[in-house]
């Protein structure tokens, strides 16, 4: 009966704090503390009964899904399709993957797929962002649950939507962004909760210069486009343009603003999601730009992204900064970090309060703290005060684990559309900001930059009928 109880409140708490102000929440991980304990919660343990093999299909066959399809398979559930406009990137994952997708149904369009494989019970997306919320909408229309990689959409306006579909739908929703299975994540949040660090004040989030294209134009002209691609449709909403070899397709199709949006669109959704969820972060109202090549098609070459969240409740104002293409927090920030480590970490997301900081990393899986009478940073577990902070939150295998877990009747999972959606509003209301080139007033709630009409291109975005909506 005690397990019972306790697995019911580890599976509410996440909802539960999730529009509650510091203090309530701070009091309810204290008095569920017992409950929670660091339970990790298997595959099948609330079931009672042998957990059913689940056929799942796979949508975008570049690199970033092979490590899913491969999880899938360690958990021993049957890949039953996979969709790719490039039938190269398909033959590429039936080699890898040899006898475990042997029977994998092939395809080259999505609508298709669905149509055809009414078994599937749910759907890993892994295209370029561009494609996120026209696949999503038609896999959560056919009733398939459904995971998709991070940022969950293009566009505000498309995030905005995904997340209000999924408050009605009976599938299960998971955002791609596996720092949230990550322990040190769950543990920051517990710190966080109790006010080890006392009120946080400024979030510094930074990523170093990608390989992506950053402050380029758009080379002329055009190369033959390859015999396994299907070239419009991988251009698909977007508008159409000329096929370079090595300049889009594969992987460097995020640096380009018709089909992703740079070090931020990427990573909001790691980076910001420590801090959105423990200081219960709604909308910027002020966002201010720095930055070079910014009036170019790609992603500016370097920018600095800074957004105002006013006081909420008991929570005071914070400020959220993000640095990228070779900007970096000022020194007096980053002194501890050096001092502690010997050279500033690559990436980051430091917190800092009044009583102390704490070093997350981009992923949120670090968790090193430091209170301001310490000389330097500690990993939570050795430090001594933060010892002495209950575990609160569940512990999970995995990402993938905990979807699967939620589809099999396990507990809820920790970043479904709600909360991922809202991580890609945050960040893509920066985006605004650059593609606009100057500081802006948000409108949040309404998806709107007061007296700028011109923004509205930005926030929701025109698509080519042929794969727009019918």
């Amino acid at each position: 009966m005690q397990q019972s109880i306790a697995l019911r409140l580890i599976e509410c708490l996440p909802l539960a704090m999730k529009h509650t102000p510091f203090s309530h929440r701070r009091s309810f991980l204290q008095n569920t503390a017992v409950a929670a304990s660091t339970l990790i919660l298997p595959s099948g343990l609330l079931r009672g009964q042998e957990a059913r093999k689940l056929k799942v299909g796979f949508i975008g066959m570049g690199g970033q899904i092979q490590g899913h399809v491969s999880k899938i398979l360690q958990l021993g559930h049957h890949v039953g399709a996979l969709c790719d406009v490039d039938e190269a990137q398909i033959e590429n994952s039936r080699k890898r993957h040899g006898a475990g997708v042997a029977d994998a149904a092939l395809y080259r369009d999505y609508r298709v797929m669905l149509e055809k494989e009414k078994s599937l019970d749910a759907v890993v997306i892994a295209t370029p962002d561009h494609w996120h919320a026209p696949i999503c909408r038609a896999v959560m229309q056919a009733g398939k649950h459904i995971y998709c990689e991070k940022p969950l959409t293009h566009t505000i306006a498309e995030a905005r939507e995904l997340r209000e579909m999924s408050r009605t739908t009976k599938v299960i929703t998971q955002t791609g962004n596996q720092g949230s299975a990550s322990p040190n994540l769950r543990r920051s949040m517990e710190l966080i909760a109790a006010g080890f660090f006392g009120a946080i004040s400024d979030v510094h989030v930074w990523h170093p210069t990608h390989s992506w294209p950053s402050g380029e134009v758009r080379p002329a002209g055009s190369d033959p486009v390859p015999s396994t691609l299907d070239w419009d449709f991988w251009l698909g909403t977007a508008p159409e343009r000329a096929y370079k070899t090595g300049i889009y397709h594969p992987a460097k199709w995020r640096g380009w603003y018709d089909f992703g949006n740079g070090s931020l669109g990427d990573f909001c959704c790691h980076g910001f999601n420590l801090p959105v969820r423990a200081l219960n972060l709604d909308y910027p109202t002020r966002i201010e730009i720095s930055g070079t090549g910014m009036d170019k098609e790609s992603f500016a070459a370097a920018c600095t992204v800074h957004f105002h969240f006013p006081a909420r409740g008991d929570r005071r104002p914070v400020r959220l900064h993000f640095y990228t293409g070779g900007d970096l927090p000022p020194e007096d920030v980053t002194a501890p970090l050096i001092g502690t480590f010997g050279s500033l970490p690559r990436t980051g997301c430091l917190l800092i309060g009044e009583q102390g900081q704490l070093q997350s990393g981009l992923w949120n899986s670090d968790c090193y703290v430091k209170l301001n009478s310490d000389a330097k940073f500690t990993g939570a577990d050795n430090h001594p005060a933060a010892k002495q902070i209950p575990n609160t939150l569940p512990r999970v295998r995995g990402h993938i684990d905990e979807w699967i877990d939620a589809i099999q009747g396990g507990p809820k999972v920790f970043a479904d559309f709600d909360l991922g959606g809202h991580l890609t509003e945050i960040g893509l209301s920066g985006i605004v900001a650059l593609r606009l080139q100057k500081s802006i007033d948000w409108d949040g709630p309404n998806m709107k930059v007061p007296g700028m009409p011109e923004a509205d291109k930005f926030i929701r975005k025109a698509e080519r009928a042929k794969y727009g909506r019918a």
